[in-house]
């Protein structure tokens, strides 16, 4: 059994800082990267962040860059994002994703086979 759990989403005021953590289990160790994206009410899902786990490259959402980090205990097979400076705008419920291979970018949410339920990020004003 294949399982990834998000937690330490919250509520927050403009401008603080959240980290969200993605606990994986089961057979995971042929997993090549895994990501952040979010999904906004009314819009569609988006990219926020990854990395592949071997080498721990990373990739950035343009919108995301400076402000949220990518990073990763490997012996606890934990995946973590966090964020500083959130804006309103950065309300969603945030998935952790994982996938055994990608065609190219990081970024392209149909290349991650294995999600988790979110967690659920509100900034307020």
């Amino acid at each position: 059994q294949v399982q990834l759990v998000e937690s330490g989403g919250g509520l927050v005021q403009a401008g603080g800082s959240l980290r969200l953590s993605c606990a994986a289990s089961g057979r995971t160790l042929s997993w090549y990267a895994m990501g952040w994206f979010r999904q906004a009410p009314g819009k569609e899902r988006e990219f926020v962040a990854a990395l592949t786990w071997g080498g721990g490259s990373t990739v950035y959402a343009n919108s995301m860059k400076g402000r949220f980090t990518i990073s990763r205990d490997s012996a606890k097979k934990t995946l973590y994002l966090q964020m500083n400076s959130l804006q309103p705008e950065d309300t969603a419920v945030y998935y952790c994703a994982a996938a055994r291979s990608i065609s190219g970018t990081l970024y392209q949410s149909n290349d991650y086979g294995y999600w988790g339920q979110g967690t659920q990020v509100t900034v307020s004003s």
